[in-house]
């Protein structure tokens, strides 16, 4: 039996109402109402299920009440006027729950294409993304946060772009990217402007051409978005979509790691993206009016990191979201000591460095930092400022349980806040003689750099070292640098383990296991011209460059990931006792097949360190 029509007048009067279509205009709510249809479920009835297929349009309770559903645990009851099972329809996915009515219910149903067409409207996404964020905020506390996560929870925006870049130059006509955009079935093109990019979206083409009068013929420069803020393609859906909604943007090239534009990834992409601790955590931060607010809301990071190993995620995704909660405790640290101190005598932006960098951190890892500032004010003045701003985020961060790096590098040493210039002589300085053990230490240290706050035009540090590709000196001594992290010596059950001092007869994951692939993955992706990046996207720069055999690269992608895992197990285990997490494992604890998938990866690494060592010796590179 078919749904009869809904009375187009009545549904555009109660559309109207509720958001996201009070802020469409009439035509569109029209449009919608002429093709909605009306649903009537009895009490108890199911909706659609959560193994059902994909939900094949947008529904809208008219009368009585929806129950979602997650695994026996009612996650959220909705009333009049709100919307159900838009995350599916709009992504092709499994809608993740079950929806029932909790009583007699009367729904609007409205078609995927129609619907689609009015949630994907500028007026429309902030809404219907911040809606999916609210339901999924739910479903750790129905669930104790221990269910598998719902995929696509930690997809890279690489595999949400659905098109090919769509590339024009400044100079080009408001006429031609539009009719470029059209042919191309796309509602954004970006715009090459050498160091940064630009970005025109359908919504410039009717706000700033259409609605402002702009001749057609003019150039696109004068109608787009510069620079445009872009993203790495290993970064998160979710934390993506909560950078959109924060600075009130709705797409973002997607650049590798030698900055080429990839493609552009919507909000609309992300819609569907599920939501889980570190969203929560990150709102709560952004909320914190002092430093004790945020320690208190810095508790809940371990548990969520517990959460989420429980979740089944990834350990390399586990570690990208812990990354994603540190970048915001920073941040919101940094405005509270600028509010507290006032206004900056400079520009400037904070670093992240180290694995927080390469958003590879974990609940044992140090907040390495740096500051770079810009402009020609007074140097003195500015540094004084910086400097004491640096110690109070450090405090801050001490106070929230991250712990600042143990070798100084960090930006309350005042060695570590510089102007950009200064920065950039230094870093010359390195390229030109690299000759101190230091220096390469510093290199390595600096290369893993990324803002965090304040101006995010590129990496400005790790940028500079781009130079070095043309330096085979400084690459032969940064390889033989990167060999020099080795396991221990000595031999518990065929593992290299430590036979001495505090940590005896266990083995170091961090220094025996993820260094050595760490820093063969810097350089050999500095060699391919890639800087700022994270290690799985260094080694891939790699094999593409030929700076490393395509089965080197497997190798060490293959062992990175069984060393990350291993150490998230072990830090994990660490917390639900209590402990403070480090990064050495007693071989007794581990599997007899644990044990031997973790040899065989020392012994492939220690292999594709002997050749590259062979290599050197030869002087083939």
């Amino acid at each position: 039996m078919s749904n009869p029509p809904a009375a187009p007048g009545d549904v555009v009067d109660f559309l109207r109402s509720y958001p996201p279509f009070d802020a469409l205009e009439v035509g569109e709510v029209e449009r919608v109402a002429a093709s909605t249809e009306i649903e009537f479920f009895l009490a108890g009835s199911t909706i659609f299920s959560q193994a059902a297929g994909p939900v094949e349009h947008l529904r809208v309770v008219r009368t009585g009440a929806i129950e979602i559903v997650l695994a026996g645990s009612v996650l959220d009851q909705l009333g009049p006027g709100e919307l159900f099972g838009q995350a599916s329809m709009l992504s092709g996915l499994p809608p993740g729950f079950t929806a029932r009515a909790q009583e007699d219910t009367l729904c609007y149903r409205i078609p995927e294409e129609v619907a689609r067409a009015a949630l994907v409207r500028p007026e429309s996404v902030g809404f219907v993304a911040r809606s999916l964020l609210e339901v999924n905020a739910k479903a750790p506390a129905a669930l104790g946060l221990r269910q598998p996560a719902p995929d696509p929870t930690s997809r890279p925006v690489a595999a949400l772009i659905r098109n090919p870049p769509l590339l024009c130059a400044p100079t080009t006509t408001v006429r031609d990217a539009a009719a470029k955009m059209t042919a191309a079935s796309v509602n954004s093109i970006v715009i090459e402007l050498g160091d940064s990019l630009g970005i025109l979206t359908d919504r410039d083409l009717r706000s700033r051409v259409v609605a402002d009068g702009v001749p057609y013929d003019a150039p696109v420069s004068l109608v787009m978005s510069a620079p445009a803020y872009t993203v790495e393609p290993d970064r998160l859906g979710g934390d993506v979509l909560l950078e959109m909604l924060d600075r009130g943007v709705r797409h973002f090239p997607v650049i590798d790691a030698v900055r080429q534009v990839i493609g552009v990834v919507e909000a609309v992409d992300l819609l569907a993206v599920e939501a889980l601790s570190s969203f929560y955590l990150r709102r709560a931060i952004a909320r914190a009016d002092s430093v004790a607010d945020l320690a208190r809301t810095a508790q809940g990071l371990r548990p969520a990191v517990i959460a989420l190993h429980e979740a089944r995620l990834a350990a390399s995704s586990v570690a990208a979201l812990y990354s994603v909660v540190l970048d915001a405790l920073t941040r919101r640290l940094v405005e509270l000591a600028i509010a507290s101190a006032g206004a900056p005598p400079a520009e400037f932006s904070w670093l992240a460095l180290g694995s927080q960098a390469r958003r590879e951190a974990t609940p044992g890892s140090d907040a390495d930092s740096a500051i770079v500032w810009y402009g020609d004010a007074d140097e003195q003045a500015v540094r004084t400022y910086l400097h004491a701003l640096a110690r109070n985020v450090a405090a801050g961060l001490e106070e929230c349980g991250i712990k600042a790096d143990s070798h100084g590098a960090t930006a309350s040493d005042v060695l570590f806040v510089r102007s950009l210039e200064s920065w950039r002589r230094l870093a010359y300085s390195w390229i030109e003689r690299p000759t101190a053990q230091q220096v390469l230490i510093l290199v390595s240290v600096l290369v893993d750099s990324r803002p965090v706050w304040g101006i995010h035009s590129g990496s400005p540090i790790s940028d500079t070292f781009r130079a070095a590709r043309a330096r085979p000196e400084l690459l032969r001594l940064l390889a033989r640098f990167a060999l020099s992290h080795r396991p221990p010596t000595g031999f518990l059950r065929g593992l290299v383990v430590e036979h001495d001092g505090e940590h005896r007869g266990q083995l170091d994951l961090k220094h025996g296991g993820l260094l050595p692939v760490v820093d063969l993955a810097r350089w050999a992706g500095m060699a391919a011209g890639v800087t700022s990046a994270s290690t799985p996207e260094r080694l891939r720069a790699a094999a593409a460059a030929g700076t490393l055999p395509a089965g080197d690269v497997r190798t060490l992608e293959d062992a990175f990931e069984l060393f990350t895992e291993l150490r998230m197990e072990h830090q994990v285990e660490q917390l639900r006792g209590g402990l403070e997490p480090d990064d050495h494992v007693s071989p007794d604890d581990l599997s007899t097949l644990t044990r031997t998938y973790l040899k065989e990866a020392f012994r492939a690494v220690a292999s594709v360190q002997r050749r590259i060592a062979a290599e050197l010796t030869l002087g083939v590179r």
